[in-house]
């Protein structure tokens, strides 16, 4: 063989593998490219409609924030709030027994959280009863019941204290942070701003093994004895991660440092005050006992041992309770 036939054929045996290779790789990226191509079409801002297609329920806000809820079955509407860094998923278990009880269910991802924008503005207290306003008036919602747990109990007070009880009934406060969590010389029983400096010091060097890590006190899975359900926390994990870490940051001022004394103090309607005398996220000292003094018509009631995540772990007994209150209220109109 010639050196010249030799070359010529290296050439050739090149070529054809460059070809070979070129197809091969083009064959194994198409199916991606056009998976995201599909997921770029799902994303934009005018995103492509086929018949048939139901796109996320949203309502957008003034500020051109995107609030995602759930809106389920007919009668009494329920207002479900969720707590810190949560979605409205926390509320499934609340959310199916309602609405298996002739209620229609209502629960929204605050922004900043779940499926709602991730917004870099905004996360505080008074933003978020504004927000929820905005839900309550797009969807025309009267005579509702609203129930909100921990972070979600504080956006519950704000609303009633900022907008009025004019489209509610009554509300639910459970586990929730008002009137004040902070230590202050007013609030001598709240806890100390090197607390929360700790969680934000947390969410700022890991943020996913905080969030694991959280989920032991929040239900209670550090006590001895305590029946750890693996699933629960990663639900609560997967909420999480689902937020954006900006809000997250935010909102830990938000429910630790806002004083929601004198919104308590303008509610008229009647409130279930519900709270664990276990809870340690929320101690119950400064928070549900409290609550219940400043409300002028407020029924407490004190779960022994229970935790700050008490409607998910004791979702039985919680919504029983929470039935009762409805009820209660559906009898008396009668």
């Amino acid at each position: 063989m010639s050196p010249e036939n030799s070359i010529e054929e290296n050439l050739v045996t090149r070529r054809d593998l460059l070809i070979g290779g070129t197809a091969t790789v083009a064959a194994v990226a198409l199916p991606w490219a056009l998976t995201g191509a599909v997921a770029k079409a799902e994303n934009s801002t005018s995103p492509i409609s086929y018949k048939g297609e139901k796109h996320m329920t949203t309502i957008t806000t003034k500020d051109g924030t995107q609030i995602y809820y759930k809106d389920w079955g007919t009668g009494q509407p329920i207002v479900f709030s969720h707590g810190w860094p949560l979605t409205a998923d926390d509320w499934d278990a609340q959310m199916l027994f309602f609405g298996q009880h002739g209620y229609r269910v209502i629960a929204h991802d605050r922004r900043g959280h779940g499926r709602s924008t991730q917004t870099w503005d905004g996360n505080e207290m008074d933003t978020y009863a504004d927000d929820l306003a905005a839900l309550f008036e797009a969807l025309d919602l009267k005579d509702a019941i609203m129930v909100g747990h921990s972070t979600g109990g504080g956006e519950v007070a704000r609303y009633l204290g900022r907008h009025g009880a004019k489209r509610v009934a009554k509300a639910v406060l459970i586990s929730a942070v008002p009137p004040l969590m902070l230590k202050t010389e007013k609030n001598p029983g709240g806890l100390p701003i090197s607390v929360f400096d700790g969680l934000r010091a947390a969410l700022v060097a890991n943020r996913p093994q905080f969030y694991k890590d959280i989920t032991l006190p929040f239900y209670g899975y550090n006590r001895p004895g305590a029946k750890i359900s693996e699933g629960i926390r990663e639900h609560w994990w997967l909420q999480g991660m689902l937020g954006g870490v900006k809000a997250h940051y935010d909102c830990i001022k938000a429910f630790s440092e806002t004083d929601f004394t004198e919104d308590l103090k303008k509610i008229d309607i009647s409130v279930l005050v519900m709270h664990g005398d276990d809870d340690q996220i929320v101690p119950i000292g400064a928070a549900g006992l409290m609550s219940a003094r400043i409300l002028k018509n407020a029924t407490l009631k004190v779960y022994p041992g229970y935790p700050h995540g008490m409607p998910t772990t004791n979702a039985d007994q919680i919504n029983a309770d929470l039935l009762a209150f409805a009820q209660r209220r559906s009898q008396a109109s009668a």
